[in-house]
């Protein structure tokens, strides 16, 4: 295994990439990409974020998507412990907030046990990012008195065994990530629990891209609205009576900021 050439001691940055924008990335997250020599990334971080490392920082696309896996998890455990042991500042780059959904928890196991220095740089995660992007408040008075985020599938690529009953009585918001492959499953334990089929939802692709797309249902039929539009991209689901508060009138001009930004 080629090793970059050691900045001094080895070490392991995992960043939260933020929900794509390279705007939403917080300064902290900035500079330790930019004193990366190794950047570990995931296929769910934007292009412009990987050009702010430095020129001689090796890039090692370490990407998984839902089916399509290209390292497995220990794999990428071992390539990080690898380069931070030769003396390399190993930026593990991930999507969202490291700590959501993002094996964080795993990585950071396997450096303790290797006895190598880490840290966690926390990210926006995807559900605050879409909902900010909407004007749509996540919990309100009156509308929602907790935010629940869950994943549409677990390690075997099947739904896991949520509590449904307690989602559905909970009367709060419902973040659904990862969810584009058993969404319909995630609706019909939802409505099964006794979940309102009006309560509105809200299917956000490509959050806080220039491809973002919207589509707003119920927990009805927001699984067909989204196989109908043929969403191929990373897709959160947001379940709740706050998902009817967004500013529909600000929706567009928001949009076409991003698209003028990424043009």
């Amino acid at each position: 295994m080629s090793m970059p050439p050691p900045n001094g001691t080895g070490r392991a940055s995992l960043v939260g990439a933020g929900p794509g924008d390279p705007e939403l990335l917080t300064v902290k997250a900035l500079r330790r990409i930019e004193s990366a020599d190794v950047l570990l990334y995931d296929k769910l971080v934007d292009p412009r974020i990987l050009d702010l490392a430095p020129a001689h920082a090796r890039r090692i696309d370490v990407g998984k998507r839902c089916g399509r896996h290209e390292m497995s998890q220990a794999a990428i455990n071992r390539l990080i412990v690898a380069h931070a042991q030769a003396g390399a500042h190993v930026v593990r780059l991930k999507g969202g907030d490291p700590m959501v959904f993002g094996r964080a928890g795993e990585e950071l196991e396997a450096l303790a046990a290797a006895g190598v220095v880490a840290e966690v740089v926390p990210g926006i995660t995807v559900a605050c990012a879409a909902a900010a992007g909407m004007g749509m408040p996540l919990t309100q008075r009156g509308y929602s008195r907790s935010l629940h985020l869950i994943t549409g599938h677990g390690a075997d690529e099947v739904l896991p065994a949520h509590d449904w009953n307690a989602l559905a009585a909970c009367d709060g918001t419902i973040a659904i990530y990862m969810g584009g492959r058993t969404l319909g499953q995630v609706t019909q334990r939802l409505l099964a629990a006794g979940l309102d089929p009006s309560t509105p939802a809200i299917a956000i692709e490509n959050a806080t891209l220039a491809t973002e797309r919207r589509l707003p249902g119920t927990v009805a039929d927001i699984a067909g609205r989204v196989v109908a539009a043929a969403v191929t991209g990373p897709t959160l689901v947001l379940v709740g009576r706050v998902v009817a508060l967004r500013r529909r009138d600000a929706v567009e001009s928001a949009m076409n900021e991003v698209r003028s930004r990424a043009a």
